[in-house]
């Protein structure tokens, strides 16, 4: 697999991150170990994490996993702070208190003294971009990560942070959602992110599973969307615009000889300015696809094709 430099910092990774959002939950330790297994094998390095998965569960699998058979030096690790869970549910906290404790806290569950990449899981408007970018500053001035960013930001507080991190450590990469079903990065987050030297990781890019063709006719009983957890997670996308989308990828899945989801999976590979691509997955076996798509190439006029069909909106001021 190759690997991808994070925008002008000095890190490298895989293009291809294996995402752990359903690990400890819907994704046991027999199955997880063997989804690890097989992305090391495809030379995979990227494991993206958050505190807020599972309460933790997620970190604490991984960890066990590092305790075991893996090295530490096998993998890189991502994690995210600054959901903070409550009676009510998650509350978006991006304080200088709860960052850098929920960072300890993880580190602990990990089993490791540094992550590789930590990022603010998402903005918090009610908290100074000072303050959280101080977290930042302390997180990675004590060695307890080694690179730092952020994510679902929106393009100005992106900008914002990036630029006061000016003689600071620098705000490396940005962990968004794209995909063929979601393209507003495009408009200011993406080329914002290339003139801050800035890489972007790129989540869902299967559209939270909706681009693998599987919700065409149906909702799979053992699918996300039959799930209670995260029914509301795919509902989004299992509409009529998304219908066409899929129907256009279907086609040219078909031309290529290829599955939507290797086709889906190469056009975002494809896009310029991506650094790398999150995939997850319940089972070893539903992984396996992902990871042999990472060597496809898509001609251009497919990826052109698919890029009118799944334009994103714009209007003004992006467009006159």
């Amino acid at each position: 697999m190759e690997r991808a430099r994070v925008g002008s910092s000095g890190l490298e990774v895989s293009r291809l991150a294996l995402g752990t959002m359903t690990w400890s939950r819907d994704t046991g330790a027999d199955e997880a170990g063997q989804q690890l297994d097989a992305f090391l094998d495809a030379g995979g390095t990227l494991l993206d994490t958050a505190a807020s998965y599972a309460d933790g569960g997620s970190e604490a699998l991984i960890g066990s996993m590092l305790g075991g058979t893996i090295a530490r030096g096998e993998v890189q690790i991502c994690t995210k702070a600054g959901i903070r869970r409550t009676e009510r549910g998650g509350v978006v906290d991006a304080s200088r208190d709860t960052l850098l404790s929920t960072l300890d806290a993880s580190l602990t569950r990990l089993g490791t003294d540094h992550v590789d990449l930590w990022l603010v899981h998402a903005f918090d408007p009610a908290t100074p971009l000072e303050e959280t970018l101080h977290a930042l500053e302390i997180a990675a001035n004590t060695g307890r990560a080694r690179y730092v960013g952020v994510s679902n930001f929106p393009g100005w507080a992106m900008a914002r942070i990036a630029t006061l991190a000016t003689g600071r450590p620098s705000i490396a990469a940005t962990q968004v959602e794209y995909s063929l079903l979601e393209r507003g990065i495009e408009r200011e987050v993406l080329p914002a992110a290339q003139a801050l030297g800035m890489g972007v990781l790129g989540w869902s890019p299967l559209g939270r599973g909706v681009l693998t063709g599987k919700y065409r006719d149906a909702v799979p009983a053992d699918s996300r969307a039959a799930s209670d957890h995260l029914s509301g997670f795919v509902a989004p996308y299992l509409d009529q615009r998304s219908g066409i989308v899929v129907g256009a990828l279907e086609t040219a899945a078909e031309g290529l000889g290829w599955t939507p989801l290797e086709t889906a999976l190469a056009w975002a590979l494809h896009r310029p300015g991506l650094t790398s691509a999150i995939v997850g997955a319940r089972t070893a076996k539903q992984l396996a696809p992902a990871l042999a798509a990472a060597a496809l190439d898509l001609p251009d006029a497919i990826a052109q094709a698919l890029d009118e069909v799944s334009a994103p909106p714009a209007g003004y001021p992006e467009r006159r």
